[in-house]
């Protein structure tokens, strides 16, 4: 298998800093609702919470940014190029290959000019759902455009169980409705459908909020998986260092991954 724990030589759990209203909080110099929500084990699963996570959590400060101007102004000018290095480009194909099963309909949640869908891997169809067409237009790997602001309306535009697998590359630092945003995700995938993000340290720094650019990068993982998990929607919630052991330095690559809950 591919995929390699992520690892550390530390035991602690990874650090999130709170904004400055919530710094006298007991967790503030550790990972968020470390009592209550989860904490990282080296070479497991993220572990189930004791109790659901509630949005509440969460506040609204946590999503601020630098640039609150919609996002829309921002994402007008297309950028055709790739914001991260090959090797990490590499580990996210062969994520997808080793996850997502051949001939499944995939929705590219935050598309753009590339979706890093592996080579020779069988899919029914990609559909890209982004802000900027020109970008997605250009994406080879796309049979679908929609273009859609999850910010403004994180409700996605896709009947109940479309997809098999629902992916979001390089782009969960940008989620300002992070938990109403994977809700939806679990409403348009099937059951037992795959949901993977993954990311890297890059990121448009203004547009980014601030509980993710205040994180270290195991930070990071575990909250992407406290989004999952307040979702209740979504099992066996993992993660992952995708870079492997003697890869020369780049742009490290994490993923957090799960699939929908069955029903019944």
């Amino acid at each position: 298998m591919f995929l390699t724990p992520l690892r550390s030589d530390s035991t602690s759990c990874p650090e999130i800093v709170l904004p400055a209203s919530q710094a006298h909080h007991p967790t503030a110099r550790a990972c968020i609702g470390r009592d209550t929500i989860r904490r990282w084990c080296l070479g497991a699963p993220i572990l189930p919470a004791r109790r659901p996570v509630t949005e509440s959590r969460l506040t609204p400060e946590f999503f601020q940014r630098e640039d609150e101007e919609d996002d829309s102004v921002f994402y007008s000018f297309p950028r055709l190029v790739v914001h991260i290095d090959e090797g990490a480009i590499a580990a996210v194909s062969r994520l997808f290959r080793d996850l997502i099963p051949e001939n499944s309909d995939v929705l590219d949640l935050m598309s753009s000019w590339r979706s890093h869908w592996p080579e020779g891997h069988p899919k029914k169809k990609l559909v890209g759902l982004g802000l900027n067409r020109v970008e997605m237009e250009e994406n080879p790997d796309l049979d679908e455009v929609v273009v859609h602001n999850v910010n403004n309306e994180p409700e996605l535009p896709f009947e109940d169980e479309s997809f098999d697998a629902v992916v979001i590359t390089v782009s969960a630092q940008y989620l300002t409705k992070p938990i109403q945003t994977f809700n939806h995700v679990a409403r348009v995938l099937r059951p037992g459908g795959k949901f993977i993000v993954s990311f890297s340290n890059r990121m448009f720094g203004t547009k980014a909020v601030l509980v993710w650019r205040n994180s270290t990068d195991r930070g990071r993982v575990d909250l992407v998986g406290t989004y999952m998990e307040a979702t209740e929607a979504f099992e066996d919630i993992q993660a992952a260092f995708l870079n492997p052991d003697k890869s020369p330095p780049g742009d490290p690559m994490y993923a957090v991954y799960s699939r929908k809950a069955a029903e019944g």
